[in-house]
């Protein structure tokens, strides 16, 4: 039984050790309110190749249920210098504004706390 465990842990880590690391560490949100979430959309989903581009792993999007011009959305990095660049980007910033976005948006950048 000894043997059989250390053998499962032995396996386990050598999967874990040959697994590419591509779990998103850094968690950035973003909310805006848009003029029109269709257009806003449509512009969100163009742009996801150009965000990957700059590192953006994953992104969500999220609606008030309230106020479905009321968006959140989040984007998962690596690294917390990848985010803070894309978030920075005036790139970014020119497609939001095209986009219809109202006012200036709330961004945040988290990581996970274990504690």
């Amino acid at each position: 039984m000894k043997s059989l465990t250390l053998t499962g842990l032995v396996l386990l880590a050598a999967f874990a050790i040959a697994q590419p690391a591509t779990a998103a560490e850094v968690h950035l949100f973003v909310r805006h309110e848009v003029n029109d979430y269709a257009a806003w959309r449509k512009a969100f989903d163009a742009f996801r190749p150009e965000g990957k581009k700059m590192g953006a792993v994953t992104a969500a999007v999220y609606q008030s249920v309230d106020n479905p011009n009321d968006v959140t959305v989040t984007h998962d990095f690596k690294s917390s210098d990848q985010a803070k660049a894309f978030a920075a980007s005036p790139r970014l910033k020119e497609v939001m504004g095209k986009a219809g976005v109202k006012g200036a948006p709330q961004i945040w950048i988290t990581t996970r706390s274990d504690k």
